[in-house]
């Protein structure tokens, strides 16, 4: 595993954004988003999302996160009257999960808690900040049937029924994810298949997204980090799909950061020498990626724009290069980009 740069501080990844710049909604429809491209000289251009189709060649190999966004959030009460609100970060087993909670007063074990004045969930004990709940039926259904969709802290509406819509990529397949993989948000199935028809190939990886994704880094050297795990699955049939982009000369394009911690995470289980290509692994992973960084598998990423001071952004420095990362971003401030999770998009290109 790498050493991260002791001299690298949070305050490195600090920029100051104007709150008008948030998205609130996503626009009218998917693909009308706007593209900054950082080309292999660094050089910056504005353009339109659906302009991503002439930015890849034939034989590239687009790779896709297809987790689920599950109805995650559930309000509710403690036998004492109080309020709670929980938010989903894992199901553990069919009728058990790992949750966030958040209420006056932290509740024990054995303490039972009405949600949705629906059903009754029992609490088992803690996992560090984590409560272990068991539920009284399917976690998935119970969720499905009474839960919210979980919208970032930075979105200041309540979920309602077209953010269960745009907050869910078109080729979610898998549920577990609390926070969607966004940089996917842009793709609509018209353009899935303008780029099938270019003769660029597409795979999937599943890593489910948790709320750690929104935490700040609370030390000052990135090297003190921990990093928050998520599980991801890559299969078998996306390695022999990167074995062949190789062999074709293509090139490897993560659509969103968590499809690079889940193929850079696999390629650190093992894999073929010299083919910059993972193993089939499924896994929790804790892969934090800093500049200095050595990239196993991917060349080129799609991403959206991140907070400041986030895991996030110190990946997309690591590829890009910090002082890039700085100009692109000053870039799309001054020309009023959207940003975070329905806001606009970064194609960083492979290096020549």
């Amino acid at each position: 595993m790498y050493q991260i740069n002791n001299t690298l501080t949070v305050a490195d990844f600090n920029y100051e954004l104007p709150q008008a710049l948030i998205a609130q909604t996503p626009p009218a429809s998917r693909g009308q988003s706007r593209l900054l491209h950082i080309d292999p000289q660094d050089r910056l251009h504005d353009l339109a999302f659906p302009d991503i189709v002439n930015l890849l060649k034939p034989d590239d190999l687009l790779v896709f996160n297809n987790t689920k966004v599950i109805k995650a959030r559930l309000y509710g009460q403690k036998q004492s009257g109080g309020k709670v609100e929980a938010l989903i970060e894992r199901i553990t087993e069919p009728t058990r999960a790992l949750a966030h909670l958040k209420s006056s007063k932290s509740p024990k074990a054995g303490a039972r808690l009405v949600f949705e004045n629906a059903f009754e969930a029992e609490v088992l004990g803690r996992e560090g900040e984590l409560f272990d709940i068991r539920f009284p039926g399917n976690v998935l259904d119970l969720l499905d049937q009474y839960g919210a969709t979980p919208l970032p802290p930075y979105i200041q509406h309540e979920a309602d029924s077209s953010d269960e819509q745009r907050y869910q990529t078109v080729y979610a397949r898998e549920p577990g994810a609390v926070a969607a993989p966004t940089a996917g948000l842009h793709f609509d199935d018209t353009l899935l298949q303008q780029i099938k028809a270019a003769g660029i190939n597409c795979s999937f990886v599943t890593l489910h997204v948790g709320a750690g994704t929104f935490q700040p880094v609370r030390v000052e050297q990135l090297k003190d980090h921990t990093m928050h795990a998520e599980w991801y699955t890559v299969g078998q049939e996306t390695v022999d799909a990167i074995l062949q982009t190789r062999a074709r000369g293509g090139r490897v394009i993560a659509v969103g950061t968590t499809s690079v911690r889940a193929l850079e995470s696999a390629a650190h289980q093992g894999g073929l020498a010299g083919t910059k290509c993972p193993i089939a692994h499924s896994a929790d992973t804790r892969l934090f990626i800093t500049p200095g960084y050595e990239f196993q598998v991917i060349d080129g990423l799609l991403t959206n724009f991140h907070l400041p001071q986030s895991t996030l952004l110190m990946l997309v420095s690591a590829l890009c290069g910090l002082d890039t990362m700085r100009q692109a971003y000053q870039h799309a401030i001054a020309q009023q980009y959207r940003f975070f999770s329905y806001g606009d998009a970064m194609f960083i290109a492979p290096r020549a």
